[in-house]
C-alpha cells in the first residue's frame, strides 16, 4: 500500500499550468495616497526633533564637553597651551593665547558635527578672545600712518584750601 506523498514524484510544479493558463495581471495603480520612500522615511525620523530651547542648549553643552574632551588630550593642543604658560610678559602671555585659542577650537571644530554646535564653538573662541584684549591700556601707536599729535593741556587750577588760614592760626596760638 501506497500514501499519496510517496506515490508523488519529488517535483512537483502545481502552478505551472495556471500560469499557462491565464495571462498576468498588469498592475495596477494603488488606491490610496502615494506613500513616500523608506529612506525618506528613516530621513525624516532619523532628525532629532527639539524639546524646546533650554533642551537644545543642554544638548548642544554636552556636545561641546564632550569635543573638550576628546580634544583637550590633543599633542598639538597641549604644546599650544604649554607654550603659552611659559611666557614671560604678560602681553607675551596674551598673544600666546590668542594662538592656543586658535589652534584649540580649530581643532574642535573639526570634529563637530551639527550646525548649531559649530555656532556655539565660535561664539566661544570670540569670548575667550575678547577677555584677552585690554581694551583700558593705551595702545602702541602705529607708525605705518600718520596720527595727528595731541595738544598739551595743563590741569586746572586747584581751589584754594578755605580751611588753610583757620589751621594757621590754631598753630600759632598753641
Amino acid at each position: 500500500m501506497l500514501r499519496g506523498q510517496d506515490a508523488a514524484p519529488p517535483n512537483v510544479d502545481l502552478y505551472e499550468k495556471q500560469d499557462e493558463l491565464e495571462p498576468t495581471p498588469s498592475p495596477e495603480p494603488p488606491n490610496g495616497p502615494e506613500l513616500p520612500e523608506i529612506s525618506q522615511l528613516d530621513q525624516n525620523f532619523s532628525k532629532p526633533r527639539s524639546l524646546g530651547p533650554q533642551a537644545d542648549e543642554l544638548r548642544v553643552h554636552k556636545e561641546w564637553r564632550q569635543l573638550k574632551n576628546r580634544t583637550v588630550n590633543d599633542p598639538e593642543v597641549q604644546a599650544a597651551k604649554a607654550y603659552a604658560q611659559a611666557a614671560r610678559t604678560d602681553l607675551e602671555k596674551r598673544n600666546r593665547l590668542r594662538n592656543y585659542y586658535n589652534v584649540y577650537y580649530e581643532r574642535m571644530s573639526a570634529l563637530a558635527t551639527t550646525p548649531e554646535l559649530k555656532l556655539a564653538l565660535q561664539s566661544l573662541k570670540t569670548s575667550h578672545q575678547a577677555s584677552l584684549a585690554q581694551p583700558r591700556v593705551r595702545p602702541t601707536p602705529n607708525t605705518s600712518t600718520p596720527s595727528p599729535t595731541p595738544s598739551a593741556t595743563t590741569a586746572p587750577k586747584k581751589p584754594a584750601d578755605k580751611h588753610k588760614k583757620k589751621k594757621e592760626r590754631r598753630r600759632k596760638r598753641f
